[in-house]
């Protein structure tokens, strides 16, 4: 199973798993993907995310945030996923450490036109988000706001 959805009052929550912190993060796209539109979407269109952020969390939100981006701007839902890639790096500066992780990933789809619309998801939200490593797999848990 690469994703999962769990009771919330008023919003939709998932996990999505993955044996790597990569895979986590394709399947947490799938999840939301999946509560947009269940669909098969067709990976007719190619386009490049890339996002930075102060930690692995925060790189998640900006990813998921990526996709609506593409909807509400370019009418792209997802398809598939990929090359994902995330690096991480950490510098100091005035005595202090600073983490930056880096995703870049390529992804494919189609014009959300072609489909039927499942539920308008309005935000990812930072409220009950987490990643963790659990006997070698790696876990997430996300919110959306609909």
């Amino acid at each position: 199973m690469k994703f999962k959805f769990l009771p919330h009052t008023a919003d939709i929550k998932f996990q999505a798993f993955g044996n790597s912190l990569e895979e986590v993060f394709e399947n947490a796209a799938y999840a939301l993907a999946n509560i947009i539109s269940r669909d098969k979407i067709k990976p007719k269109e190619k386009k490049i995310i890339k996002v930075r952020a102060r930690d692995s969390e925060s790189l998640l939100y900006d990813f998921l945030e990526e996709f609506l981006y593409l909807i509400d701007v370019g009418g792209f839902i997802l398809s598939e996923i990929k090359n994902l890639k995330i690096t991480s790096s950490s510098s100091v500066k005035n005595n202090k450490t600073l983490y930056n992780s880096e995703l870049i990933a390529e992804v494919l789809g189609d014009s959300i036109e072609n489909y039927n619309i499942e539920k308008d998801v309005k935000a990812i939200t930072y409220n009950d988000m987490f990643i963790k490593k659990e006997k070698e797999k790696f876990i997430c848990q996300v919110v959306v706001d609909v």
